[in-house]
């Protein structure tokens, strides 16, 4: 594993701040902006033709019923919004990265992941859309969840076995010998973070808004430790996600599915992976945590209280709707709290390994 000794953060920032380097990195999101919003009208001629419409969930994320859930937006999944854009940036994000930003230690991981990733929800929005209302609409959990880690398990051999990764950094006490316990790590991170991710995608511009901050965050970071086509990346994926981000903020009209949430998800997870930052990925994703928070807390006090629950609906972005905050300040709230733990999660990055 590479040494972060305080000298060496002013060399790889004056490379990343460098002409040549920082028009390489901004151009790569440029052209992922452009590219996604030149696909996004044939995405959305066909999604309405065909009539993509995305199945309201019945059931709660926390068990039961989805009462809450469906009295507040009922009116919204009357409008039949189609689902599976996320298609639309995971294809712009392909295109760039292959064509233009093809790194072997720094950029296959993530894009396969995404790749992997988006392909597994791109089938579970299929059968989402297919579904009649009876039963599960979409992919059984449990196939999910095996198909998912079977993904992330792969991606985990390939970082201790390819990538020779045997060590993680745990702030205190530097550098520790994992070896090829790195693959059950790596398992953990992508899986918690994918769910978490995919649990957040609930109201309109909400996942799209803080995952440019987190992939912006990120891209600092690669910049800082001189992983310059990584951070290209994470900028690939930020310009792809302000052209979706464009279109879902409300009223949506389409939503990422699983498709684009698991795939960014698990992105994001092979990421903070490749930067060594997993003890700071639950900062700058801490939105993404009081989230999926909220439902295990929520699961928990249903099954030890008989029934009664902490917040009205969860995850907890529901909670506020049903307390009567409108889906517009949610969001933009939620926002406001991802861009203060994203400055928060660089501190701490930059404090643990330069100070």
């Amino acid at each position: 594993m590479p040494e972060y000794p305080p000298i060496e953060l002013h060399n790889t920032l004056y490379i990343a701040l460098s002409t040549p380097t920082l028009v390489h990195v901004l151009l790569l999101g440029f052209l992922s902006f452009l590219i996604s919003m030149s696909l996004t009208p044939l995405y959305t001629t066909v999604a309405y033709h065909w009539k993509w419409w995305k199945k309201q969930r019945t059931d709660a994320w926390s068990g039961g019923k989805a009462t809450v859930y469906a009295k507040l937006h009922a009116a919204k999944h009357k409008r039949n919004i189609p689902t599976m854009g996320g298609v639309v940036f995971v294809l712009a994000i392909a295109i760039v990265t292959l064509l233009g930003n093809l790194h072997r230690s720094e950029t296959w991981l993530p894009l396969a992941g995404l790749l992997g990733a988006g392909a597994i929800g791109l089938t579970d929005d299929f059968l989402n859309i297919k579904s009649t209302g009876k039963g599960v609409a979409g992919m059984q959990a449990k196939l999910k969840f095996l198909l998912y880690s079977a993904l992330a398990l792969a991606g985990g051999w390939w970082f201790w076995n390819k990538l020779d990764i045997t060590h993680i950094y745990v702030p205190g006490f530097d550098q520790v010998y994992v070896g090829v316990g790195i693959i059950a790590i790596f398992w953990l991170v992508v899986m918690a973070t994918a769910n978490s991710v995919n649990i957040t995608d609930g109201l309109d511009g909400l996942a799209g808004g803080l995952l440019v901050t987190s992939f912006t965050t990120y891209a600092m970071i690669a910049a800082v430790e001189g992983r310059y086509a990584l951070a290209g990346f994470c900028i690939t994926v930020v310009g792809a996600l302000l052209s979706y981000t464009w279109f879902n903020i409300a009223p949506a009209r389409f939503f990422m599915g699983d498709v684009g949430a698991f795939a960014l998800g698990t992105a994001l997870g092979v990421i903070a992976m490749q930067t060594d930052t997993i003890y700071v990925l639950p900062v700058i994703g801490a939105v993404y945590v009081m989230e999926t928070g909220s439902v295990i807390v929520n699961r928990l006090s249903k099954k030890l209280r008989g029934g009664k629950k902490v917040f009205l609906s969860s995850p907890i972005h529901h909670h506020f709707e049903a307390i009567g905050w409108p889906e517009t300040k949610v969001t933009m709230r939620f926002w406001i709290l991802g861009q203060i733990a994203g400055i928060l999660g660089l501190i701490l990055f930059l404090v643990g390994r330069y100070s």
